[in-house]
């Protein structure tokens, strides 16, 4: 199930919402953890089995990191997540992956395992592994309740696309919480510009990736502007579930973190990661970074440091080679900008200029299909596929779609939210808000009714 479907907002969230504020509050978690175990089964029933499997096996990994256990006894636990959050891993996203690399490497044809992926695999293994590692650090104390342990792990507002939320951040929130009509009213804002800016933006750069994709008249042009609607498109449909998560956490009680503040408006490739999915930024910096010495190590182990962070950042958005190149791509120009200091001291238009560059032909990169399709686009935006710099088609579609380009622009600079807060305190601003956000909703259900094309990007990690 996902946010942007006539299932979940007219009949799941409705019955969860009616649900969990009718109940008193010693069974909202329980409310929450079960609802979210239909959400996730909705899709493939039989995989919330493995959930289920997770959850007991880190709630008991934590009751053995418990006060009375020795340091002995706590390491183990922890290595037994470690080993079963890598073996989860390993077993369904990327066994294949190595399989088939080793096959081209080696000529043989050892059979592929073919399972499904587990919606979500990537964030709930990284959220309980947050869980064990603090505990067995001392940063938070064991959750004995397994129903509140089982909520966090599980919880559906952020359990399919993050943002990675860790146990640290909402272990207090999980035994007890604030409920107010006014976190009800700002969830549910967040929640509705979310949806619009998956659905009314996102879906239709998606829409012209497509479009590219089936011309048969493709130029130098065109590919930059397939280029840039991705860009655009995997930051409005990522930042999207962001928001409609934080929303929905805000409304049943919980301050999840943000994942995204305006990164295209960065002047280094430093800062971009900063502002990009931060919560994975984050955590690869906390549990994987930090504990490997981090930048306080010799100049080659600060680079075998970054390039491990990097490798393993690649990795975890896809088991593909194509995501490999791209960790390794920002591993290069964060070495780059520390080696050569003078890129800092660029304009700050320049510097703007290549940032964006950089990421506009990382995410051409990042979404390769095969490496043929990479050297394609590569030559397609460089004009050495023998394309024309632009044809009749080109000029059409730029013409149909730059109402939506100029959108994007504007929507990924803090403009809109800057007005918005300087409105706020106006009287007629405050009646007009919900019936914006209604009209809002009402153009969304629209375009789900209509069967209008949705996908959904970050499922696939």
């Amino acid at each position: 199930m996902v946010f942007s479907s006539i299932p979940f907002l007219y009949f799941f969230l409705p019955a969860v919402l009616i649900a969990y504020f009718l109940v008193p509050r010693a069974f909202k978690n329980t409310v929450l953890l079960l609802f979210s175990l239909v959400f996730y089964a909705w899709g493939e029933p039989k995989l919330v089995f493995l959930m289920i499997f997770t959850i007991a096996v880190f709630y008991f990994c934590g009751l053995g990191m418990g006060p009375s256990a020795s340091q002995k006894q706590k390491k183990a636990m922890l290595i037994v997540s470690i080993v079963v959050s890598i073996g989860l891993l390993a077993l369904f996203k990327y066994a294949d992956f190595f399989v088939d690399s080793f096959n081209k490497v080696t000529g043989l044809s050892v059979p592929l395992l073919r399972l499904a992926l587990p919606v979500g695999i990537s964030f709930y293994t990284f959220q309980c592994l947050s869980y064990t590692i603090d505990v067995y650090r001392g940063n938070v104390q064991v959750q004995k309740n397994p129903i509140s342990f089982g909520a966090y792990v599980v919880l559906f507002p952020q359990l399919i696309a993050g943002p990675i939320v860790r146990y640290i951040d909402v272990a207090r929130e999980l035994d007890s919480r604030t409920h107010s009509w006014e976190n009800v009213a700002l969830g549910m804002r967040r929640f509705v510009v979310g949806l619009a800016k998956k659905i009314i933006i996102a879906d239709n750069f998606a829409l012209l990736m497509e479009i590219f994709r089936d011309s048969q008249e493709q130029s130098v042009l065109f590919y930059w502007m397939y280029a840039i609607a991705f860009t655009m498109n995997i930051y409005f449909d990522f930042s999207a579930y962001s928001d409609m998560a934080i929303g929905l956490g805000r409304v049943f009680g919980f301050r999840f973190i943000e994942n995204f503040n305006y990164p295209y408006l960065s002047k280094s490739v430093a800062e971009f990661w900063r502002r990009w999915h931060m919560s994975l930024g984050s955590w690869f910096r906390d549990y994987i970074y930090i504990p490997l010495g981090g930048n306080r190590v010799s100049r080659g182990r600060w680079i075998f440091n970054t390039l491990t962070v990097w490798l393993l950042t690649g990795l975890w958005h896809g088991a593909a080679w194509n995501f490999v190149l791209w960790g390794l791509l920002y591993a290069a120009m964060l070495l780059l900008e520390k080696f050569v200091p003078a890129l800092q001291k660029l304009p700050d238009v320049l510097r703007h200029f290549y940032v964006m560059l950089v990421v506009v032909l990382g995410f051409v990169l990042f979404n390769a299909t095969d490496f043929a399709q990479l050297g394609t686009d590569l030559k397609g935006l460089f004009g050495l596929g023998g394309l024309p710099v632009s044809t009749a088609a080109t000029w059409y579609y730029l013409r149909s779609y730059a109402p939506l380009f100029l959108v994007g622009i504007i929507g990924v600079t803090p403009l809109v939210r800057n007005t918005c807060r300087k409105l706020e305190d106006k009287k007629a601003v405050a009646i007009l808000e919900p019936v914006v956000l209604i009209l809002l909703l009402l153009v969304c259900t629209g375009y789900l009714v209509d069967g209008s094309f949705s996908p959904f990007l970050y499922f696939r990690f």
